[in-house]
């Protein structure tokens, strides 16, 4: 490609890219500002299936626009059928956008959110009416996220607690989501990510645009482990991790 060229498509991808944020911040804040009076509902956890639902759909909507903006290609692979409900889907989390593209895929999921976020303006109304799960790890969290899964939710967690941390393929995996899914009787659904790297890293600000664009991030359906009651959590955990530093590629130096 020509010099100009190059230059004139970098420049509408970093453009893109910051109009990307854009969207999503004005769509999100359009959200929570819609969900905020809903708060005040009697029973609102009849709503939250609905709520879900057009989260999913926003950030299909969102995963749209990069397509269509040519900022960032979302691969998946192996998602040809539909994804079983009453599962703990796990993943690693090279990106702060891992959440939002699986959230636009998995079925009936809610994710684990921090006291702190559950009480942000911008985010937690429609985390609270989407029905998404809140407080300090701890039994109390664990039965009430396990008792979801058994009524037929989806959970969606980062076993590593944060995003992996630059020059490293995998964080330490925490056991909540094992002893999650051992109190709910759930299979353990694992996705494996693979980013271009600079994607929304930790240790990166969030909005800084990728060197290489566009970019590129694979998703892959990989390994299930069924409900086992002689496995213990701390076993599940490290089966989980070897096999992810197995099939993790090494960091980038």
């Amino acid at each position: 490609m020509p010099p100009v060229r190059l230059l004139r498509s970098r420049a509408w991808l970093v453009g893109a890219c910051y109009a990307s944020w854009g969207v999503f911040f004005l769509v999100g804040l359009g959200l929570n500002l819609a969900c905020a009076p809903l708060l005040l509902l009697p029973h609102r956890a009849r709503y939250g299936h609905r709520v879900r639902a057009v989260i999913r759909r926003l950030f299909a909507f969102w995963l749209g626009w990069f397509h269509a903006s040519g900022v960032l290609q979302v691969v998946w692979h192996g998602f040809e059928t539909p994804l079983p409900s009453g599962c703990v889907y796990i993943a690693n989390h090279p990106t702060l956008l891992d959440a939002t593209f699986l959230l636009a895929r998995l079925p009936e999921a809610i994710c684990i959110f921090k006291p702190a976020l559950m009480r942000n303006p911008a985010v937690g109304p429609a985390a609270l009416m989407g029905g998404y799960a809140a407080g300090r790890p701890g039994v109390d969290l664990v039965r009430d996220v396990a008792g979801r899964i058994a009524a037929g939710q989806s959970l969606l967690i980062f076993p590593e607690g944060t995003r992996t941390g630059p020059g490293e393929t995998l964080g330490p995996l925490k056991p909540g989501f094992a002893l999650i899914a051992a109190r709910a009787h759930a299979p353990v659904q694992l996705i494996l990510i693979r980013a271009t790297p600079g994607v929304a890293p930790r240790g990166r600000p969030w909005w800084r645009p990728p060197a290489l664009l566009p970019a590129r991030v694979d998703l892959f359906l990989d390994r299930r482990w069924d409900h086992d009651p002689t496995c213990s959590a701390l076993e599940l955990t490290g089966q989980v991790e070897r096999h992810l530093l197995a099939s993790l590629p090494p960091p980038p130096p």
